[in-house]
């Protein structure tokens, strides 16, 4: 499976032509190995790994710290950003099993321990 953040620029479009260029390499290459990709908004990343949409970075990289139990936050920024992207879609699979064994009615089996689900 393949995690990316969906691209949100709103002033330099040099950048952001640069970084779209890069993303669609990564995609093509994740396409043509046959993963199934799965896009997040950064509020929807922000919201799993902090709990609001809104977070500010060192927010969210202090949580990816703490919620991989690392020393400091992970160095550079985009280490840390890539991270966050995997918990949040980490997050999102297990709700969505969670909602869809709910769902057909089955018992899960899951329990909450030290703030998820095991």
């Amino acid at each position: 499976v393949m995690a990316v953040e969906e691209l949100f620029f709103s002033r330099n479009a040099t950048t952001a032509f640069t970084v779209g260029q890069a993303r669609g390499v990564a995609l093509l290459a994740g396409a043509e190995a046959g993963l199934a990709v799965t896009e997040y908004t950064p509020m929807q990343v922000k919201q799993a790994v902090t709990g609001y949409g809104r977070a500010d970075k060192r927010q969210v990289q202090e949580m990816v710290r703490l919620l991989l139990r690392l020393t400091s936050v992970p160095k550079p920024d985009d280490a840390a950003d890539a991270l966050a992207v995997a918990i949040a879609h980490a997050h999102a699979g297990r709700i969505g099993e969670l909602e869809a064994r709910l769902a057909a009615g089955k018992r899960t089996g899951w329990v909450w321990e030290r703030g998820r689900f095991r």
